[in-house]
């Protein structure tokens, strides 16, 4: 943890997309509606940015030879972190979720404590399982937030990743009707897997389970069941992908998408990117995800996930070319006749559709659990009609076209009024990513910065 000391006033240069002096990008970019992302208001506003500022050790300087990184000349990587640091300090948003930090390095940890602590936040480090070498950083300002308790969640069984959970409480109250109040919300930083085949996407998707998981306790064991979430990071998966999917099947937001009135449709599915992968390809992979306070009937968390596992289940299956009844009778044991025991069951899962029950993609227990919500009747076994009706359920999708328009006060519901957000602004820099391509001059990372700007609004809540 950094040492928090007074905050410094700074001057950054006009810089471009690439960090080099010039006027190509103009501060203007930031812009929306003709005024400033990041200015003060009187509205007591909230600012989140991520980004993935891509780790020295994966950056590579010569596309012909993957051998030559840019951790082993310090100039470069020294220069770009710097660089990173005066957008972060221009911005100066009030939550900074980074990942991929240098986390072995230790004169760039420091580089970022320093500059980060100066301006007055508290920084919180976290290194990815078994020595990777790059992990996250999640900054709090402190004229906006005190922190009330942090949380580390280790996925040494899920690729060495790692999440950040930071509950916070505000500084002064965000409401003048609080009586005083201070506001409390649950924070999240993340980086999730790379889906190098489509065999990753249980672990993806466990991932994400094990975060809300840990959240809905958290929540539980602490009181905390009318506080808003913020999950920021690289997700590694776009919009139509099932961990995007499963969140909104939660009640969480994309608040970009909220921000520019984009829909979950396809159709708005490409309208921006985020990331420009090793492989060359482009696509919408970082989010700032909100989930408010509501009185919203939602599906238990663990059957959401049950029908995303079986939604992926389903799809590897079929990949095989079998058409969907081949595919049930598939899983069935030779003995068994038309129904699938739960011995049949296990083996599909770590054969045909190539979903390990260990040791690192589906615990026992979780299989047990899919099972259990498979075989509606109880019996022990299960037919084909019980498995058709469980993996052509999908994610119930909490789809809210007006979300803004949705957060006024209920006049049907006055058990308890709590704070929840509104999303006012979200930006991406570049700006090129906005309109979905990926400008060539652009090289402080492979990621682009994502940028929001929450104002309080007030819900009521039973």
């Amino acid at each position: 943890m950094a040492a928090v000391v007074e905050s410094k006033n700074s001057v950054i240069p006009s810089l471009d997309s690439s960090g080099n002096d010039s006027s190509v990008y103009e501060w203007s970019s930031l812009k929306t509606n003709g005024e400033y992302l990041f200015t003060a208001t009187e509205e007591p506003c909230i600012s989140c940015t991520t980004f993935n500022i891509l780790a020295p050790i994966y950056k590579r300087l010569d596309q012909q030879n993957d051998s030559l990184r840019e951790s082993d000349i310090k100039e470069f990587w020294f220069n770009r972190n710097q660089t990173i640091l005066d957008w972060l300090l221009y911005e100066r948003s009030s939550i900074i979720c980074l990942q991929e930090l240098w986390v072995e390095n230790e004169e760039l940890v420091r580089m970022y404590q320093e500059r980060l602590g100066d301006a007055g936040y508290i920084t919180f480090e976290l290194a990815r399982t078994n020595n990777r070498g790059d992990g996250l950083l999640t900054a709090l300002h402190q004229n906006f937030f005190k922190v009330l308790n942090y949380r580390e969640l280790l996925f040494n069984d899920f690729g060495d990743r790692v999440a950040q959970l930071l509950h916070v409480q505000s500084v002064v109250p965000f409401l003048s009707n609080q009586n005083g109040d201070q506001q409390e919300i649950l924070i999240v930083n993340t980086h999730l897997l790379f889906p190098h085949d489509s065999s990753l996407s249980i672990v993806r998707l466990h991932q994400v389970y094990k975060i809300l998981q840990y959240l809905e306790v958290y929540q539980t064991e602490n009181k905390l069941n009318h506080i808003p979430i913020i999950l920021s990071g690289d997700w590694n998966g776009s919009k139509r992908g099932r961990v995007y999917k499963f969140l909104r099947s939660q009640g969480f937001v994309s608040s970009y998408d909220i921000a520019h009135q984009y829909t979950d449709g396809d159709a708005d599915a490409h309208k921006w990117v985020s990331h420009r992968n090793h492989r060359g390809n482009i696509c919408g992979v970082d989010f700032i995800w909100l989930h408010n306070p509501d009185n919203k009937s939602r599906k238990p968390l663990k059957t959401s996930w049950a029908e995303a596992v079986f939604s992926i289940i389903k799809s590897q299956l079929q990949k095989a070319s079998l058409a969907e009844n081949d595919a049930l009778a598939s899983l069935k044991a030779d003995d068994n006749g038309d129904v699938i025991s739960y011995s049949a069951f296990c083996e599909a899962l770590h054969q045909q559709a190539n979903l390990n029950v260990q040791p690192y993609r589906l615990s026992f227990q979780e299989a047990d659990d899919l099972w259990k919500l498979a075989d509606v009747d109880g019996n022990g076994v299960v037919n084909h009609e019980e498995l058709k009706k469980m993996w052509n359920s999908t994610c119930s999708e909490q789809i809210e076209d007006s979300f803004n328009d949705n957060m006024e006060t209920s006049e049907d519901c006055r058990e308890q009024e709590v704070v929840g957000f509104r999303v006012k602004n979200a930006c991406l820099f570049p700006p090129e990513v906005e309109k979905g391509f990926w400008p060539e001059n652009y090289s402080l990372s492979d990621h682009a910065r994502l940028s929001v700007v929450f104002s309080p609004v007030s819900l009521q809540v039973s």
